[in-house]
């Protein structure tokens, strides 16, 4: 069983035992595969798990399988109180994640299924996290558990990541972390140019609000091999997790997917931000959007530093508040690159969404000047959700790349043609769709008029004849 797709389905069909569950579903059906993951790492003790004897003595799936009812529910949370005592990234995994199981009843069956129906033990590490993360994504396509505004689809996070091009060494962070796919792809990225991932031990910075989204991130980053890292939960807008002194930390890569437009962000600590991250202006209260935008320029490097985000399309276009943000921002010659987005991407919404690349030091040759890339229409569609494919991954990296004209797709615009359209940023004022059909000259119209003449009346001349010579026609 070496198929991660495959074995994502199968621990899928045994999740949905717990459907009816309430809450209780979404909070801890990631936990029971974590823990059957981490039995499975007692008893292979291989990478990429960095001791053995992870689960105490006594906490195993074994002792799960011999309880029932109450009896099975203590146990279970006691399981999950003692793992959260463990020192290091394993103890915070499970720290304050304790959750009342609503139906022992089903959490009997699923361990049983689990442990009875399917021989886990011969999976690899890389299979293990890939199923894992699988695994969410699942819970992100299911609109009931509500997970998709915490899970962002892995071909997503890769185009940006690519964009980003983190190398080994490099510090990452995601301050709107979910369950930590943005890190994890930055590991992928740098194992893919062959480069050593465990530079980026210690380097990989997450926060994320929501409790339970929180653990979740540092188990996948776990279970795909991340020894060291930093998963804090917390409200970033609010109360940034990593700083410096006085000053916020910086990181030579930011990327995030925030919530879109948030209401209720925090605009109220804003005016006296001790970091001094309304630099550019305040964002209205409504939309949280430039908040999101102005703390990562905050945390970008001074050298090094490079951002994107994913944010929603009026961020090009708003005027207000807003407006005046993205005055301030352009005039500070810190925005690379606009990429917009085809709709329907993400989990939980049809929107369609753009990502603004930034660099705290543009190249020569891109200074004053802003790439604006339509690809709106690098998508396959789906009945339920559109989803981008390795190639079109490939295409924008290119495009962004490349940091030239593509006609219908991409312009690289001066700051004068953005100032003369008063700082805004809607891709179709910079980019023309290209044209379907080609346009004609007079003289190809006149001639294809002739030939369309010359047709229709050898058509009427033999519609004649055959009336004729049935005697129709006189």
């Amino acid at each position: 069983m070496s198929d991660s797709s495959a074995i994502v389905q199968k621990l899928w069909n045994y999740c949905n035992v717990l459907r009816d569950d309430g809450l209780s579903y979404q909070d801890y059906i990631e936990q029971l595969t974590f823990l059957l993951f981490l039995k499975m790492a007692d008893e292979q003790t291989k990478p990429p798990f960095s001791r053995p004897a992870i689960v105490p003595k006594g906490l195993d799936w074994a002792a799960l399988h011999r309880l029932d009812g109450d009896a099975l529910d203590l146990h279970y949370r006691h399981t999950l109180v003692e793992l959260g005592k463990q020192p290091g990234t394993l103890g915070v995994i499970f720290r304050k994640a304790q959750n009342k199981v609503q139906d022992p009843a089903k959490l009997k069956r699923l361990v049983s299924d689990l442990i009875e129906k399917e021989q886990w033990m011969t999976l690899d590490a890389d299979v293990k996290g890939d199923a894992y993360e699988g695994l969410l994504a699942k819970n992100a396509e299911d609109v009931k558990s509500g997970a998709g505004q915490y899970f962002t689809p892995r071909e997503l996070i890769k185009a940006i990541v690519d964009v980003m091009k983190p190398t080994a060494g490099m510090s990452v962070a995601d301050p709107a972390c979910g369950t930590g796919g943005m890190l994890l792809e930055a590991i992928h990225h740098v194992r893919e140019r062959h480069e050593d991932d465990r530079t980026l031990w210690g380097k990989l910075f997450g926060q994320e609000k929501n409790l339970t989204t929180s653990a979740i991130a540092r188990m996948n980053l776990f279970l795909h091999g991340a020894a060291d890292f930093q998963i804090v939960r917390g409200d970033t807008l609010r109360n940034p997790a990593f700083y410096s002194g006085d000053n916020l930390a910086t990181f030579d890569c930011v990327i995030a997917n925030p919530p879109f437009s948030l209401e209720k962000w925090g605009d109220e600590v804003w005016a006296s931000d001790p970091f001094g991250r309304n630099f550019a202006g305040m964002p209205p209260g409504k939309s949280g959007d430039y908040a999101w935008v102005q703390h990562m320029i905050k945390s970008m490097a001074p050298k090094t530093g490079r951002m994107a985000v994913v944010l929603p399309h009026g961020a090009l276009f708003r005027m207000g508040a807003e407006g005046k943000i993205r005055t301030k921002l352009l005039g500070m010659d810190v925005l690379e690159a606009v990429i917009g987005l085809g709709p329907n991407l993400f989990y939980g919404t049809g929107l369609a969404a753009c990502i603004l690349v930034f660099r705290q030091r543009k190249a020569k040759e891109r200074k004053n000047k802003v790439l604006i890339l339509d690809a709106s229409k690098e998508f396959k569609s789906g009945r339920a959700q559109n989803e981008l494919m390795p190639e079109h991954v490939e295409h924008i990296y290119n495009w962004v790349r490349e940091f030239k004209d593509v006609e219908g797709i991409a312009r690289v615009v001066t700051l004068e043609e953005i100032v003369a359209n008063d700082y805004n940023l809607n891709i179709p004022r910079y980019v023309e769709p290209k044209a379907e059909q080609q346009t004609l000259t007079v003289e190809d119209a006149m001639k294809e008029l002739e030939a369309s003449a010359e047709a229709a009346f050898a058509a009427e001349e033999k519609l004649i004849a055959i009336l004729k010579r049935e005697g129709l026609l006189v």
